[in-house]
This record gives C-alpha cells, structure tokens and sequence, in this order.
C-alpha cells in the first residue's frame, strides 16, 4: 500500500510538503518554508512530524523558499539521502539556500542589537553551515528522463514553466503513479517554454496547486509602463518588490523592452539584491547552452538581461549610496512579498512620500508586508517602527507566473483520463474550494481538500 502524508502546503500558499511512503521507502516531495501569517510561520520551528532519517530522497520541483526553504533544517535534523531536482533547480537552490541562511543570521543579529524580538536570545532558523550542507545533497537531472531514486522508485521531470528549471514531478513508487504540480506556469511566459501537458496514461493520484484557483489574470497591458511614467511625472521613485528568482528577470526584460521603444523615460534602473544578481547568471548561462525549459524566440535582441540598462548594487554601501540619489528612479529589490531583504530599507525611506510608488508585481500571501501594502494599510510596521504609507501602492498583475484557474483547467484536460485521486493543495482555503468546484464542474472530477498531517491511501 501506498500512503500520501500532507505534511504543508495545504489550505494554504507555502510550506509545501508531502510524505509518500511505501511498503519499504520513503519519499519526501517539497520540503518548504511557511511565509505570511505569524501562525503559519511558527510551524518552520516545530520539530518534523516524521523523523528525517528515515526518508529514502526528496525531490524538489523548483527554487522557491516555500517549496525547498527547509531542507537546511531537514538536513540538520538527520536527513542523509540525496534531494533531487532539476539542474538549473540545483544552481538556483544552492544561491536561495545561502542567501535565506545569510538573512536569518543578519535578522537575528539585527533583532538582538535593536531589542525589538519577542526572544531574549533571537535566532536563526538556521545557518550557512545547515544550508551549505543541504546544498551538497542535491542531485540534478535533465528534463524528461527517468531516473531512479531509491530502490524500485523513479521520478521524471517535466517542464513547469514558473521559473527557471521549475518542473512538474512524476514519480512511480511501488506500483503507483502520482503527479505532482509544483506551481504550474502559464503558456507564453515573456522567457520560459510552455509547460509540458500531463504525461500520458494512468494516474493514480495527482497533486494539484490551486494559488490562483479562484482568479483570472488580466490581459497583459501597459499597467508598467503607466504607473513608471505618472511617478516620474511628479518626480518620484518607483520600488518594485520582486522575487530574485525569475520575477527580477522578467522585469529587467519587460524594462528594457519599455525603454527601447521610448515608451518610458531612461531613468537609472538598480538591481539590489545580491540573490537576484546571481540568479541573472544562471538564467543568462541557460540561454547560452540553450536550456531545454528557455524559449529561444525573445523578442529582445541580444541580452534580455543587457546590464547596460541597470546598475547593479552588490554590497551594502552600493545599496545605501541609493538612497542619495535626488532624481526619480526604478529600483527592483528582493524580497517580492517585503518579507525581508534590502527592500524593506527602501520602504521604510520611500513610503511616507507620496510621490513614490510600490509596485507589486506578484502574488502576496496572507500576513505578509506584501499583502497589508495591497490590501490598502495606511500604515506598515518596519523594523520594529511603524511608517506612514502615502505612496501611491499598485499592483501589476500582467506577471505573474501561476496559472490562473481557466489555466489550470485547460492542463488537467490533458490528461489521457481521469486520475485516481485528485488533491487540491497550495492555495489558501477560498481558492481551494472555488477551484474544487471548478474541477467537478469543467472536468467531472471530484476532488479532496487535504488536512494537514492525514495520510491518505492511494
């Protein structure tokens, strides 16, 4: 028999995490960080419900902290087996593993010397050592193949399109077949091939994210391009908080498209996010060995990434120095939700000016500064002060990189037939419910909500 055990990312966006156990393996897919609500955040503290050392592999679909943020502390806990992915997941990983630990520790640090934690001794939720170690784990695999983990097991990647090596995981396990989604991307993302259809045949059970599964994306406009040229217009300064992962460089790339055809001004452009940086690297050496997940056909001539357009601030005294400058200008910083990084000083400096703007340019989980910011706060608390909001807040939503609903729906159609058992993770409890209507009503399928920590027989 074969079990799935939802250990996160249920009735919720985050802390994905699923246990698959067989007669004789164990198999963790995701292991995430929750983000957003205090609540939810608490649980990456908590001791895992299973005991790490048991577990045969892990497989992770792609590069976001909420899908792979936790195997530091997986690692540290006793986990000893090989975490596979694909290859660019692996370089983005080990760059988002050192940076999250590098943050926790500085957080930490910073929260003791201003005394504004709720801990008398505040700590990291681990360190570069955990992290570094946990990278040393991970073991890369090319698209489309099918490649044995553990005995009698296999997973085949198949291309996602949410962001650089993102996948969609088949794994076979004594018997079984259980798809699971990761963030599905959506058909012409401005960088990415399209994502793969479902691979054909039976399909004992199928996991299925539902972050957007009660929305529809609008039709991309030039919400961008408006929003630049009304703040440089009353001489203000436009922040976008942008995940470092693939969101920067969709925005370096939509950027540089408006500023070729003159449709905004050429105003200074900083990249402050030593992540993002060197995640420009690694999408920059895909597009130079034609990785199999890149779609060839940019519309940007040459470097869609063309450091010409931007400059780059590495160091902290490069990040400060920003903050002296007097003209209107476009700064793209980590994190996309102003969970923590560099943005949050900029925030702090740019909000109570009404001339400036935060653009938010991806999707804002419950409890996060993201979220308060578009839910229309007039005020935001910042290390451990609260700062008045008058900037202009706008959200810009022709980027995102989850399918919508209608999206998601027109995937699953491409299932040869109906699978087993069809669970609806990853998305926060309306979404759910809504998609879970949509699936009985568009497809005929009928679909459980999972519980958190149930095992469920498959």
């Amino acid at each position: 028999m074969v079990e799935i055990e939802f250990l996160g990312g249920v009735r919720s966006v985050t802390g994905s995490k699923f246990l698959v156990r067989g007669e004789r393996v164990e198999v963790l897919v995701e292991c995430g960080q929750y983000q957003g609500l205090k609540e939810l955040r608490r649980r990456n503290w908590e001791p895992f419900p299973i005991e790490p050392r048991e577990i045969d592999a892990a497989v992770i679909t792609h590069a976001h902290l909420d899908h792979c943020g936790l195997l530091p502390k997986l690692v540290r806990e006793g986990f000893t087996g090989s975490i596979h992915c694909t290859a660019d997941t692996a370089r983005l990983s080990a760059i988002v593993l050192a940076d999250a630990a590098k943050m926790q520790m500085e957080d930490a640090e910073y929260a003791a010397r201003k005394g504004y934690s709720e801990h008398k001794v505040p700590l990291p939720l681990f360190d570069e050592r955990d992290a570094q170690e946990a990278i040393e784990y991970l073991t890369p695999h090319p698209f489309h193949q099918r490649s044995e983990i553990a005995p009698g097991t296999f997973v085949t990647f198949h291309r996602a399109a949410h962001i650089l090596g993102s996948s969609f995981v088949e794994l076979e396990i004594e018997g079984r077949r259980i798809i699971f989604s990761g963030d599905l991307g959506r058909k012409n993302h401005p960088l990415l091939s399209d994502p793969d259809p479902l691979p054909h045949g039976k399909i004992d059970a199928l996991l299925v994210e539902s972050t957007y599964g009660d929305r529809s994306h609008r039709i991309p406009g030039d919400a961008l391009r408006d929003v630049i040229n009304r703040t440089v217009k009353r001489g203000g300064t436009v922040v976008i908080p942008a995940f470092a992962v693939d969101r920067t460089e969709v925005i370096l790339h939509r950027l540089k498209e408006l500023i070729t055809m003159g449709a905004i001004p050429k105003v200074p452009i900083f990249v402050d996010s030593p992540m993002a940086l060197a995640s420009l690297d690694v999408y920059r050496a895909a597009f130079e060995s034609d990785a199999v997940d890149i779609d060839l056909k940019i519309a940007v001539d040459g470097d869609p990434f063309d450091s010409e357009f931007y400059q780059a601030a590495r160091s902290v005294e490069a990040s400060k120095a920003i903050a002296q400058m007097e003209s209107s200008s476009i700064i793209v910083s980590a994190s996309g939700m102003a969970a923590g990084g560099r943005v949050l000083h900029h925030l702090r400096r740019l909000l109570p000016d009404p001339r400036n703007t935060v653009v938010l340019v991806g999707y804002q989980s419950i409890g996060t500064r993201g979220r308060t910011l578009a839910d229309g706060a007039s005020t935001l608390k910042l290390f451990g002060s609260v700062v008045d909001v008058r900037a202009e807040i706008a959200e810009v939503k022709e980027f995102s990189v989850h399918a919508d609903s209608g999206e998601m729906i027109t995937w699953l159609s491409t299932a040869s037939e109906k699978p087993g058992h069809i669970f609806i993770v990853h998305g926060e409890s309306d979404a759910g419910t809504h998609f879970q209507g949509l699936l009985s009503e568009g497809l005929g399928w009928s679909s459980t909500i999972p519980d958190r920590n149930r095992r469920y027989a498959i």
